[in-house]
Protein backbone atom coordinates (compact mmCIF):
# COMPACT_ATOMS: atom_id res chain seq x y z
CA UNK A 1 0.00 0.00 0.00
CA UNK A 2 1.42 3.47 -1.17
CA UNK A 3 2.83 5.31 1.86
CA UNK A 4 0.95 8.13 4.05
CA UNK A 5 3.13 11.22 3.61
CA UNK A 6 3.59 14.05 6.57
CA UNK A 7 0.87 16.54 7.07
CA UNK A 8 3.31 19.29 6.01
CA UNK A 9 4.52 17.89 2.65
CA UNK A 10 0.96 18.96 1.42
CA UNK A 11 -0.73 15.65 2.19
CA UNK A 12 -2.61 12.90 -0.17
CA UNK A 13 -6.56 13.73 0.45
CA UNK A 14 -7.99 10.40 1.68
CA UNK A 15 -11.54 11.29 0.91
CA UNK A 16 -13.58 13.82 -1.54
CA UNK A 17 -12.64 17.62 -1.17
CA UNK A 18 -14.68 19.65 0.99
CA UNK A 19 -14.55 22.63 3.06
CA UNK A 20 -12.10 22.91 5.99
CA UNK A 21 -13.11 22.50 9.05
CA UNK A 22 -13.45 25.99 11.09
CA UNK A 23 -13.77 27.20 14.42
CA UNK A 24 -17.68 27.72 15.77
CA UNK A 25 -19.35 30.88 14.99
CA UNK A 26 -18.89 31.92 18.65
CA UNK A 27 -14.86 31.63 18.92
CA UNK A 28 -13.54 34.71 18.13
CA UNK A 29 -9.93 35.00 16.07
CA UNK A 30 -8.25 36.01 19.37
CA UNK A 31 -9.15 32.42 20.66
CA UNK A 32 -7.87 31.31 17.95
CA UNK A 33 -4.00 29.42 18.24
CA UNK A 34 -2.35 30.92 15.43
CA UNK A 35 1.15 29.15 15.63
CA UNK A 36 3.26 28.12 12.79
CA UNK A 37 1.81 24.56 12.78
CA UNK A 38 -1.77 25.75 12.70
CA UNK A 39 -1.43 28.10 10.02
CA UNK A 40 0.49 25.62 7.97
CA UNK A 41 -2.63 22.73 8.09
CA UNK A 42 -5.21 26.08 7.58
CA UNK A 43 -3.40 26.98 4.85
CA UNK A 44 -3.44 23.38 3.37
CA UNK A 45 -6.94 22.60 4.06
CA UNK A 46 -8.12 25.95 2.21
CA UNK A 47 -5.64 25.27 -0.79
CA UNK A 48 -6.93 21.16 -0.78
CA UNK A 49 -10.39 22.67 -0.15
CA UNK A 50 -10.22 25.17 -3.70
CA UNK A 51 -12.33 23.53 -6.00
CA UNK A 52 -10.23 24.30 -8.98
CA UNK A 53 -6.86 23.88 -10.56
CA UNK A 54 -5.09 24.63 -14.24
CA UNK A 55 -5.29 21.36 -14.82
CA UNK A 56 -7.86 18.18 -13.36
CA UNK A 57 -6.16 15.13 -14.42
CA UNK A 58 -8.59 11.84 -14.15
CA UNK A 59 -7.10 8.85 -12.72
CA UNK A 60 -3.99 7.72 -10.72
CA UNK A 61 -2.51 5.30 -13.38
CA UNK A 62 1.35 6.05 -14.11
CA UNK A 63 0.30 7.89 -17.06
CA UNK A 64 -1.67 10.47 -15.21
CA UNK A 65 0.94 10.55 -12.34
CA UNK A 66 3.49 11.38 -14.80
CA UNK A 67 1.07 13.91 -16.49
CA UNK A 68 0.38 15.60 -13.59
CA UNK A 69 3.84 15.16 -11.55
CA UNK A 70 5.44 17.38 -14.40
CA UNK A 71 2.91 20.02 -14.61
CA UNK A 72 3.30 20.67 -11.39
CA UNK A 73 7.05 20.43 -11.92
CA UNK A 74 6.01 22.68 -15.06
CA UNK A 75 4.82 25.39 -11.61
CA UNK A 76 1.00 23.97 -13.18
CA UNK A 77 -1.62 24.35 -10.34
CA UNK A 78 -2.86 20.26 -10.93
CA UNK A 79 -5.02 18.35 -8.91
CA UNK A 80 -5.31 14.34 -10.06
CA UNK A 81 -8.40 12.54 -9.23
CA UNK A 82 -8.48 8.87 -7.91
CA UNK A 83 -11.55 6.95 -7.86
CA UNK A 84 -10.25 4.29 -5.43
CA UNK A 85 -8.78 4.53 -2.01
CA UNK A 86 -5.24 4.03 -3.26
CA UNK A 87 -3.20 5.65 -6.07
CA UNK A 88 -2.03 3.86 -8.98
CA UNK A 89 -4.84 2.36 -11.25
CA UNK A 90 -2.91 -1.09 -12.55
CA UNK A 91 0.45 -0.48 -10.84
CA UNK A 92 -1.87 -0.01 -7.13
CA UNK A 93 -0.57 -2.97 -4.59
CA UNK A 94 -2.44 -3.85 -1.78
CA UNK A 95 -2.22 -5.20 2.00
CA UNK A 96 -3.69 -8.38 3.32
CA UNK A 97 -2.67 -10.13 6.51
CA UNK A 98 0.86 -8.54 6.13
CA UNK A 99 1.28 -9.80 2.62
CA UNK A 100 1.67 -6.70 0.27
CA UNK A 101 1.01 -7.62 -3.19
CA UNK A 102 1.24 -6.02 -6.51
CA UNK A 103 -1.85 -5.70 -8.62
CA UNK A 104 -0.39 -5.39 -12.24
CA UNK A 105 3.01 -4.93 -13.89
CA UNK A 106 6.26 -6.83 -12.28
CA UNK A 107 8.86 -6.99 -15.14
CA UNK A 108 10.79 -3.65 -14.78
CA UNK A 109 13.87 -2.49 -16.23
CA UNK A 110 15.70 0.74 -16.88
CA UNK A 111 14.65 2.56 -13.58
CA UNK A 112 18.05 3.24 -13.11
CA UNK A 113 19.34 4.85 -16.62
CA UNK A 114 19.81 8.34 -17.03
CA UNK A 115 20.07 10.79 -20.21
CA UNK A 116 18.53 10.86 -23.86
CA UNK A 117 18.56 7.07 -23.74
CA UNK A 118 16.87 6.00 -20.82
CA UNK A 119 12.94 4.74 -20.43
CA UNK A 120 10.68 7.09 -19.88
CA UNK A 121 9.33 6.54 -16.49
CA UNK A 122 13.20 7.02 -15.41
CA UNK A 123 12.87 10.28 -17.41
CA UNK A 124 9.83 11.56 -15.80
CA UNK A 125 11.59 10.43 -12.16
CA UNK A 126 14.37 12.22 -12.94
CA UNK A 127 12.18 15.42 -13.98
CA UNK A 128 10.86 14.88 -10.28
CA UNK A 129 13.63 14.10 -8.69
CA UNK A 130 13.23 11.17 -7.35
CA UNK A 131 14.64 7.75 -7.35
CA UNK A 132 13.65 4.51 -6.70
CA UNK A 133 15.91 1.81 -4.58
CA UNK A 134 15.80 -1.23 -6.69
CA UNK A 135 17.29 -4.94 -6.61
CA UNK A 136 18.67 -6.26 -9.72
CA UNK A 137 18.67 -9.86 -11.21
CA UNK A 138 19.42 -10.77 -14.52
CA UNK A 139 16.99 -14.01 -15.08
CA UNK A 140 13.96 -16.19 -15.45
CA UNK A 141 12.63 -19.03 -15.33
CA UNK A 142 10.55 -20.54 -18.46
CA UNK A 143 8.25 -23.54 -18.63
CA UNK A 144 8.11 -24.60 -22.19
CA UNK A 145 7.35 -27.36 -24.23
CA UNK A 146 11.15 -28.05 -25.23
CA UNK A 147 11.89 -28.54 -21.22
CA UNK A 148 12.72 -25.71 -18.49
CA UNK A 149 15.43 -23.32 -18.22
CA UNK A 150 16.89 -20.36 -16.35
CA UNK A 151 16.55 -18.01 -19.33
CA UNK A 152 19.46 -15.11 -18.56
CA UNK A 153 19.42 -11.71 -20.08
CA UNK A 154 22.56 -9.87 -21.93
CA UNK A 155 24.86 -11.07 -25.10
CA UNK A 156 25.97 -14.49 -24.90
CA UNK A 157 23.83 -16.19 -22.09
CA UNK A 158 20.72 -17.05 -24.26
CA UNK A 159 23.09 -19.00 -26.90
CA UNK A 160 23.29 -21.56 -24.56
CA UNK A 161 19.58 -21.86 -23.89
CA UNK A 162 19.64 -22.03 -27.86
CA UNK A 163 22.26 -25.23 -28.36
CA UNK A 164 20.28 -26.99 -25.65
CA UNK A 165 16.57 -26.23 -26.73
CA UNK A 166 16.29 -25.21 -30.22
CA UNK A 167 17.65 -26.56 -33.55
CA UNK A 168 21.21 -26.65 -34.58
CA UNK A 169 20.52 -22.88 -37.02
CA UNK A 170 18.82 -21.10 -33.90
CA UNK A 171 22.40 -20.11 -32.28
CA UNK A 172 23.01 -18.42 -35.86
CA UNK A 173 19.49 -17.09 -36.59
CA UNK A 174 19.57 -15.33 -32.93
CA UNK A 175 23.01 -13.75 -33.68
CA UNK A 176 21.59 -12.85 -36.95
CA UNK A 177 18.61 -11.12 -35.40
CA UNK A 178 21.46 -9.51 -32.89
CA UNK A 179 23.38 -7.68 -35.38
CA UNK A 180 20.43 -6.32 -37.45
CA UNK A 181 18.21 -5.16 -34.02
CA UNK A 182 20.93 -3.77 -31.91
CA UNK A 183 22.66 -1.02 -34.34
CA UNK A 184 18.93 -0.01 -35.02
CA UNK A 185 18.66 0.68 -30.88
CA UNK A 186 20.49 4.08 -32.02
CA UNK A 187 17.79 5.21 -34.05
CA UNK A 188 14.91 3.57 -32.13
CA UNK A 189 16.41 5.62 -29.38
CA UNK A 190 17.40 8.67 -30.85
CA UNK A 191 14.37 10.80 -29.76
CA UNK A 192 13.77 10.75 -25.68
CA UNK A 193 9.89 10.82 -25.47
CA UNK A 194 10.44 13.38 -23.07
CA UNK A 195 10.92 15.56 -25.89
CA UNK A 196 7.73 15.34 -27.66
CA UNK A 197 4.76 17.10 -27.50
CA UNK A 198 1.16 17.35 -29.31
CA UNK A 199 1.54 20.86 -30.75
CA UNK A 200 4.43 22.04 -33.90
CA UNK A 201 6.39 23.26 -30.10
CA UNK A 202 7.65 19.56 -31.30
CA UNK A 203 9.78 21.11 -34.22
CA UNK A 204 11.47 22.84 -31.20
CA UNK A 205 11.88 20.41 -28.80
CA UNK A 206 12.52 17.36 -30.64
CA UNK A 207 13.41 17.92 -34.43
CA UNK A 208 15.49 20.21 -34.34
CA UNK A 209 17.21 19.45 -30.78
CA UNK A 210 17.85 15.80 -31.73
CA UNK A 211 17.71 15.70 -35.77
CA UNK A 212 21.74 15.64 -35.50
CA UNK A 213 22.04 12.88 -33.34
CA UNK A 214 19.17 10.69 -35.12
CA UNK A 215 21.67 11.93 -38.64
CA UNK A 216 24.39 10.52 -36.88
CA UNK A 217 22.88 7.36 -36.00
CA UNK A 218 22.03 6.78 -39.19
CA UNK A 219 25.68 7.31 -40.84
CA UNK A 220 27.41 4.72 -37.89
CA UNK A 221 24.55 2.12 -39.26
CA UNK A 222 25.67 2.90 -43.05
CA UNK A 223 23.23 1.65 -45.97
CA UNK A 224 21.84 -1.37 -44.38
CA UNK A 225 21.21 -0.16 -41.20
CA UNK A 226 19.79 3.45 -42.16
CA UNK A 227 17.38 1.03 -44.81
CA UNK A 228 15.99 -1.05 -41.69
CA UNK A 229 15.53 1.86 -39.11
CA UNK A 230 12.70 3.16 -41.90
CA UNK A 231 11.46 0.13 -40.70
CA UNK A 232 10.53 1.54 -36.98
CA UNK A 233 7.32 2.35 -37.20
CA UNK A 234 6.16 -1.08 -38.87
CA UNK A 235 5.58 -4.62 -37.51
CA UNK A 236 8.46 -6.16 -35.63
CA UNK A 237 7.63 -9.67 -37.97
CA UNK A 238 8.54 -8.03 -40.78
CA UNK A 239 12.06 -7.36 -39.85
CA UNK A 240 11.94 -11.02 -38.77
CA UNK A 241 10.95 -12.13 -42.35
CA UNK A 242 13.38 -9.93 -44.21
CA UNK A 243 16.10 -11.66 -42.20
CA UNK A 244 14.57 -14.87 -42.97
CA UNK A 245 14.61 -16.43 -39.73
CA UNK A 246 12.83 -19.88 -39.50
CA UNK A 247 13.28 -21.65 -36.38
CA UNK A 248 10.17 -22.43 -34.30
CA UNK A 249 11.85 -21.81 -31.57
CA UNK A 250 13.24 -18.52 -32.06
CA UNK A 251 9.98 -17.01 -33.76
CA UNK A 252 8.10 -18.46 -30.72
CA UNK A 253 10.48 -16.57 -28.21
CA UNK A 254 10.07 -13.42 -29.99
CA UNK A 255 6.37 -13.54 -30.26
CA UNK A 256 6.83 -14.20 -25.86
CA UNK A 257 8.71 -11.34 -25.65
CA UNK A 258 6.26 -9.02 -27.80
CA UNK A 259 3.93 -10.21 -25.80
CA UNK A 260 5.53 -9.92 -22.38
CA UNK A 261 6.17 -5.91 -23.75
CA UNK A 262 2.92 -4.90 -25.26
CA UNK A 263 0.38 -8.05 -25.01
CA UNK A 264 0.61 -8.69 -28.47
CA UNK A 265 2.56 -11.23 -31.10
CA UNK A 266 5.41 -9.47 -33.01
CA UNK A 267 3.05 -8.81 -36.03
CA UNK A 268 1.19 -6.69 -34.08
CA UNK A 269 4.15 -5.34 -32.43
CA UNK A 270 6.23 -2.11 -33.46
CA UNK A 271 9.70 -2.60 -34.73
CA UNK A 272 10.89 0.35 -32.28
CA UNK A 273 9.27 -1.19 -29.28
CA UNK A 274 10.95 -4.33 -29.60
CA UNK A 275 13.94 -3.06 -30.65
CA UNK A 276 14.20 -0.55 -27.40
CA UNK A 277 13.56 -3.75 -25.32
CA UNK A 278 16.35 -5.60 -27.34
CA UNK A 279 19.05 -2.63 -26.32
CA UNK A 280 17.71 -2.74 -22.79
CA UNK A 281 17.58 -7.00 -22.51
CA UNK A 282 20.94 -7.80 -24.47
CA UNK A 283 22.93 -5.49 -24.81
CA UNK A 284 26.40 -6.31 -22.58
CA UNK A 285 26.12 -5.01 -18.93
CA UNK A 286 22.03 -5.27 -18.52
CA UNK A 287 19.72 -6.17 -16.19
CA UNK A 288 16.99 -6.69 -15.16
CA UNK A 289 15.20 -4.29 -12.01
CA UNK A 290 12.75 -4.68 -9.04
CA UNK A 291 11.84 -1.69 -7.27
CA UNK A 292 12.39 -2.43 -3.32
CA UNK A 293 8.82 -2.73 -1.64
CA UNK A 294 7.14 -3.74 -4.66
CA UNK A 295 5.76 -1.58 -7.31
CA UNK A 296 4.15 0.85 -4.68
CA UNK A 297 7.55 2.27 -4.89
CA UNK A 298 7.18 3.31 -8.08
CA UNK A 299 3.60 4.90 -7.26
CA UNK A 300 5.13 6.38 -3.70
CA UNK A 301 7.64 8.32 -6.07
CA UNK A 302 5.18 9.41 -8.33
CA UNK A 303 3.02 10.85 -5.33
CA UNK A 304 6.54 12.05 -3.61
CA UNK A 305 6.87 14.58 -6.95
CA UNK A 306 3.82 15.48 -7.52
CA UNK A 307 3.31 16.59 -4.47
CA UNK A 308 7.06 17.70 -4.16
CA UNK A 309 6.20 20.68 -6.37
CA UNK A 310 2.66 21.84 -5.28
CA UNK A 311 0.16 19.24 -6.73
CA UNK A 312 -2.75 17.67 -4.85
CA UNK A 313 -4.43 14.14 -5.10
CA UNK A 314 -7.69 13.42 -4.39
CA UNK A 315 -8.46 9.63 -3.14
CA UNK A 316 -12.24 8.35 -2.97
CA UNK A 317 -13.02 11.19 -6.23
CA UNK A 318 -14.91 9.32 -8.65
CA UNK A 319 -15.62 11.58 -11.78
CA UNK A 320 -18.94 11.57 -12.91
CA UNK A 321 -18.73 13.16 -15.63
CA UNK A 322 -16.60 15.79 -17.65
CA UNK A 323 -18.40 19.59 -17.85
CA UNK A 324 -18.42 20.92 -21.51
CA UNK A 325 -19.50 24.49 -21.39
CA UNK A 326 -19.60 25.97 -25.06
CA UNK A 327 -18.29 22.94 -26.74
CA UNK A 328 -15.15 23.14 -24.48
CA UNK A 329 -14.22 21.08 -21.40
CA UNK A 330 -14.50 23.00 -18.34
CA UNK A 331 -13.94 20.81 -15.39
CA UNK A 332 -15.45 17.43 -14.04
CA UNK A 333 -18.50 16.85 -11.62
CA UNK A 334 -17.88 13.90 -9.10
CA UNK A 335 -20.30 11.74 -7.46
CA UNK A 336 -20.71 13.69 -4.65
CA UNK A 337 -22.04 16.36 -6.62
CA UNK A 338 -18.90 18.85 -6.66
CA UNK A 339 -18.23 20.51 -9.46
CA UNK A 340 -13.99 21.10 -9.55
CA UNK A 341 -13.26 23.64 -12.54
CA UNK A 342 -10.21 23.05 -15.08
CA UNK A 343 -9.18 26.59 -15.64
CA UNK A 344 -6.76 25.36 -18.86
CA UNK A 345 -7.63 21.51 -19.00
CA UNK A 346 -8.93 18.11 -17.98
CA UNK A 347 -6.80 15.33 -18.67
CA UNK A 348 -8.20 11.51 -18.57
CA UNK A 349 -6.06 8.94 -17.78
CA UNK A 350 -9.43 6.49 -18.34
CA UNK A 351 -9.66 4.15 -21.21
CA UNK A 352 -11.08 5.52 -24.00
CA UNK A 353 -13.94 3.84 -23.26
CA UNK A 354 -14.52 4.51 -20.20
CA UNK A 355 -13.57 8.27 -20.97
CA UNK A 356 -16.28 8.02 -23.39
CA UNK A 357 -18.76 7.01 -20.71
CA UNK A 358 -17.49 10.34 -19.00
CA UNK A 359 -18.65 12.62 -21.97
CA UNK A 360 -21.95 14.21 -22.92
CA UNK A 361 -23.26 12.70 -26.37
CA UNK A 362 -24.38 15.82 -27.91
CA UNK A 363 -21.21 17.24 -28.24
CA UNK A 364 -19.39 14.56 -29.47
CA UNK A 365 -18.87 13.92 -33.36
CA UNK A 366 -20.38 10.71 -34.28
CA UNK A 367 -17.67 9.33 -36.31
CA UNK A 368 -15.26 9.88 -32.74
CA UNK A 369 -18.10 7.70 -30.75
CA UNK A 370 -17.99 5.09 -33.73
CA UNK A 371 -14.03 5.09 -33.97
CA UNK A 372 -13.96 4.00 -30.18
CA UNK A 373 -16.31 1.76 -30.11
CA UNK A 374 -15.12 0.37 -32.96
CA UNK A 375 -11.44 -0.05 -31.62
CA UNK A 376 -10.99 -3.87 -30.81
CA UNK A 377 -9.77 -4.41 -27.67
CA UNK A 378 -7.06 -6.73 -25.60
CA UNK A 379 -8.85 -9.47 -23.34
CA UNK A 380 -9.00 -9.91 -19.76
CA UNK A 381 -6.93 -11.11 -16.79
CA UNK A 382 -7.31 -13.91 -14.46
CA UNK A 383 -5.48 -13.00 -11.30
CA UNK A 384 -4.47 -15.26 -8.68
CA UNK A 385 -2.54 -13.69 -5.19
CA UNK A 386 -1.00 -16.23 -2.94
CA UNK A 387 0.58 -15.30 0.64
CA UNK A 388 2.31 -18.46 1.78
CA UNK A 389 5.07 -20.39 4.39
CA UNK A 390 7.87 -20.54 2.73
CA UNK A 391 9.17 -23.53 4.67
CA UNK A 392 10.48 -26.29 2.17
CA UNK A 393 10.54 -23.69 -0.88
CA UNK A 394 14.06 -23.37 -2.46
CA UNK A 395 16.00 -21.04 -1.38
CA UNK A 396 17.39 -20.49 -4.92
CA UNK A 397 13.93 -19.25 -6.26
CA UNK A 398 13.76 -16.53 -8.83
CA UNK A 399 11.07 -13.69 -8.96
CA UNK A 400 10.03 -14.85 -12.39
CA UNK A 401 8.40 -17.51 -13.66
CA UNK A 402 7.05 -17.91 -17.49
CA UNK A 403 5.18 -20.89 -17.88
CA UNK A 404 3.87 -21.79 -21.64
CA UNK A 405 1.72 -24.78 -22.47
CA UNK A 406 1.63 -24.92 -26.24
CA UNK A 407 3.44 -23.19 -28.72
CA UNK A 408 0.90 -24.43 -31.24
CA UNK A 409 -1.81 -22.21 -30.05
CA UNK A 410 0.00 -19.15 -29.57
CA UNK A 411 1.22 -17.14 -26.76
CA UNK A 412 -2.08 -14.76 -26.78
CA UNK A 413 -4.00 -17.85 -26.77
CA UNK A 414 -6.53 -18.55 -23.59
CA UNK A 415 -5.41 -20.29 -20.68
CA UNK A 416 -1.95 -20.93 -22.28
CA UNK A 417 0.63 -18.60 -20.99
CA UNK A 418 1.24 -17.77 -17.17
CA UNK A 419 3.01 -15.29 -15.63
CA UNK A 420 4.09 -15.48 -12.10
CA UNK A 421 6.12 -13.15 -9.92
CA UNK A 422 7.24 -13.81 -6.45
CA UNK A 423 8.92 -10.47 -5.43
CA UNK A 424 9.71 -11.42 -1.74
CA UNK A 425 12.75 -13.28 -2.99
CA UNK A 426 14.02 -9.67 -3.71
CA UNK A 427 11.77 -7.75 -1.71
CA UNK A 428 11.03 -9.29 1.70
CA UNK A 429 9.08 -6.76 3.25
CA UNK A 430 6.47 -7.91 1.05
CA UNK A 431 5.64 -10.45 3.20
CA UNK A 432 5.75 -11.48 6.79
CA UNK A 433 8.73 -13.19 8.29
CA UNK A 434 9.03 -16.59 6.95
CA UNK A 435 6.20 -16.04 3.64
CA UNK A 436 6.25 -15.19 0.62
CA UNK A 437 3.98 -13.53 -1.83
CA UNK A 438 3.20 -14.89 -5.38
CA UNK A 439 1.17 -12.90 -7.93
CA UNK A 440 0.14 -15.40 -11.03
CA UNK A 441 -1.79 -14.45 -14.17
CA UNK A 442 -3.12 -14.98 -17.39
CA UNK A 443 -1.71 -12.17 -19.13
CA UNK A 444 -4.86 -10.05 -21.43
CA UNK A 445 -5.96 -13.40 -22.69
CA UNK A 446 -9.13 -14.15 -20.78
CA UNK A 447 -12.51 -13.80 -22.77
CA UNK A 448 -14.75 -11.27 -21.12
CA UNK A 449 -17.66 -12.99 -22.89
CA UNK A 450 -17.36 -16.01 -20.42
CA UNK A 451 -17.88 -13.81 -17.54
CA UNK A 452 -20.42 -11.42 -18.93
CA UNK A 453 -23.54 -11.12 -17.25
CA UNK A 454 -22.56 -12.93 -13.91
CA UNK A 455 -23.73 -12.19 -10.37
CA UNK A 456 -20.49 -12.04 -8.65
CA UNK A 457 -21.93 -13.17 -5.35
CA UNK A 458 -23.40 -16.41 -7.30
CA UNK A 459 -22.46 -19.98 -7.49
CA UNK A 460 -22.18 -19.91 -11.00
CA UNK A 461 -19.08 -17.33 -10.50
CA UNK A 462 -17.06 -18.88 -7.81
CA UNK A 463 -17.37 -22.56 -9.74
CA UNK A 464 -15.91 -20.51 -12.86
CA UNK A 465 -13.27 -18.59 -11.12
CA UNK A 466 -12.03 -22.38 -9.41
CA UNK A 467 -12.69 -23.72 -13.10
CA UNK A 468 -10.42 -20.99 -14.88
CA UNK A 469 -7.54 -20.39 -11.88
CA UNK A 470 -6.87 -24.21 -12.13
CA UNK A 471 -4.21 -23.41 -14.75
CA UNK A 472 -2.19 -21.12 -12.72
CA UNK A 473 -2.72 -23.16 -9.79
CA UNK A 474 -1.10 -25.68 -11.88
CA UNK A 475 1.68 -23.29 -12.91
CA UNK A 476 2.35 -22.33 -9.31
CA UNK A 477 2.87 -25.98 -8.27
CA UNK A 478 5.31 -26.53 -11.25
CA UNK A 479 7.68 -23.56 -10.48
CA UNK A 480 7.69 -23.69 -6.80
CA UNK A 481 7.79 -27.65 -6.90
CA UNK A 482 7.19 -30.27 -4.04
CA UNK A 483 7.74 -28.04 -1.25
CA UNK A 484 4.27 -26.19 -1.89
CA UNK A 485 0.95 -27.07 -1.34
CA UNK A 486 -2.44 -24.90 -1.78
CA UNK A 487 -2.95 -25.74 1.85
CA UNK A 488 0.18 -23.82 2.85
CA UNK A 489 -1.40 -20.81 1.98
CA UNK A 490 -2.86 -17.89 4.43
CA UNK A 491 -3.93 -15.69 1.44
CA UNK A 492 -5.50 -17.16 -1.53
CA UNK A 493 -7.23 -14.92 -4.20
CA UNK A 494 -8.71 -15.29 -7.17
CA UNK A 495 -9.88 -12.36 -9.59
CA UNK A 496 -11.79 -12.69 -12.69
CA UNK A 497 -12.41 -10.13 -15.61
CA UNK A 498 -15.10 -8.59 -13.28
CA UNK A 499 -12.53 -7.86 -10.49
CA UNK A 500 -10.28 -6.34 -12.75
CA UNK A 501 -13.30 -4.57 -14.39
CA UNK A 502 -14.59 -3.35 -10.81
CA UNK A 503 -11.27 -2.10 -9.18
CA UNK A 504 -9.51 -0.43 -11.69
CA UNK A 505 -12.35 0.64 -13.35
CA UNK A 506 -11.27 -0.82 -16.73
CA UNK A 507 -14.54 -1.60 -19.34
CA UNK A 508 -14.90 -5.15 -19.91
CA UNK A 509 -11.63 -5.55 -17.57
CA UNK A 510 -9.56 -4.75 -20.98
CA UNK A 511 -5.69 -4.65 -21.33
CA UNK A 512 -5.99 -2.06 -23.41
CA UNK A 513 -6.88 -1.38 -27.35
CA UNK A 514 -5.71 -4.39 -29.42
CA UNK A 515 -4.07 -1.65 -32.50
CA UNK A 516 -2.27 -4.07 -35.05
CA UNK A 517 1.19 -2.21 -36.08
CA UNK A 518 1.20 -1.58 -39.92
CA UNK A 519 -3.05 -1.54 -39.95
CA UNK A 520 -3.66 1.09 -37.30
CA UNK A 521 -1.76 3.14 -34.65
CA UNK A 522 -2.91 4.41 -31.38
CA UNK A 523 -4.37 7.50 -31.04
CA UNK A 524 -3.11 11.31 -30.49
CA UNK A 525 -4.04 13.04 -26.84
CA UNK A 526 -6.31 15.50 -28.20
CA UNK A 527 -9.98 15.27 -28.51
CA UNK A 528 -12.96 17.00 -30.30
CA UNK A 529 -13.14 18.82 -27.22
CA UNK A 530 -11.30 21.52 -26.93
CA UNK A 531 -9.47 21.47 -23.54
CA UNK A 532 -9.89 17.76 -23.19
CA UNK A 533 -6.96 15.62 -23.25
CA UNK A 534 -6.04 11.93 -22.93
CA UNK A 535 -3.09 9.88 -21.82
CA UNK A 536 -2.60 5.90 -20.57
CA UNK A 537 -2.83 2.95 -22.54
CA UNK A 538 -5.41 4.29 -24.90
CA UNK A 539 -2.94 6.58 -26.63
CA UNK A 540 -0.11 7.06 -28.46
CA UNK A 541 2.56 5.03 -27.91
CA UNK A 542 0.50 2.26 -26.58
CA UNK A 543 0.38 -0.69 -24.15
CA UNK A 544 3.04 -1.16 -21.16
CA UNK A 545 4.31 0.93 -18.25
CA UNK A 546 7.16 2.67 -20.49
CA UNK A 547 4.40 3.69 -23.07
CA UNK A 548 2.24 5.55 -20.60
CA UNK A 549 4.93 6.99 -18.71
CA UNK A 550 5.68 8.30 -22.15
CA UNK A 551 1.88 9.50 -22.82
CA UNK A 552 1.78 11.35 -19.61
CA UNK A 553 4.96 13.44 -20.14
CA UNK A 554 3.41 14.21 -24.12
CA UNK A 555 0.20 15.78 -22.33
CA UNK A 556 1.97 17.46 -20.11
CA UNK A 557 4.59 18.78 -22.35
CA UNK A 558 1.81 19.96 -24.64
CA UNK A 559 0.14 22.18 -22.11
CA UNK A 560 2.99 24.28 -21.08
CA UNK A 561 5.28 27.04 -23.37
CA UNK A 562 7.72 25.47 -25.54
CA UNK A 563 9.93 27.54 -23.50
CA UNK A 564 9.50 26.07 -20.36
CA UNK A 565 9.51 22.38 -22.24
CA UNK A 566 13.14 23.49 -23.22
CA UNK A 567 14.36 23.88 -20.13
CA UNK A 568 13.01 21.14 -18.63
CA UNK A 569 14.88 19.29 -21.13
CA UNK A 570 18.23 21.23 -20.36
CA UNK A 571 17.75 20.98 -16.86
CA UNK A 572 17.68 17.03 -16.58
CA UNK A 573 20.36 16.85 -19.35
CA UNK A 574 18.38 15.39 -22.67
Amino acid sequence: MAGKPSWLAIPTVKTPLRPAPWPSKKTTLSQVSLSYPVLVKLYICLKLWKPEADVVVIGSGIGGLCCGGLLARYQQDVIVLESHDIPGGAAHSFEIKGFKFDSGPSLFSGFQSRGPQANPLAQVLDALGERIPCATYDSWMVYVPEGEFLSRIGPTEFFKDLEKHASPNAVQEWQKLLDAVLPLSAAAMALPPLALRGDLGVLSTAAARYTPSLLKSFIQMGPQGALGATKLLRPFSEIIDSLGLKDPFIRNWVDLLSFLLAGVKSNDILSAEMIYMFAEWYKPGCCLEYPLHGSAAVVDALVRGLQKFGGRLSLRSHVDKVVVENSRATGVKLRSGQFIRAKKAVVSNASMWDTLKLLPRDVLPKSYVDGVNMTPQCESFMHLHLGFDAEGISEDLGIHHIVVNDWDRGVDADQNVVLISVPSVLSPDLAPPGKHVLHAYLPGTEPYSLWTGLDRRSAEYKNLKSERSEVMWRAVERALGPGFTREKCEVKLVGSPLTHEKFLRRHRGTYGPAIQAGKGSFPGHSTPIPQLYCCGDSTFPGIGVPAVAASGAIVANSLVSVSQHSQLLDAIGI
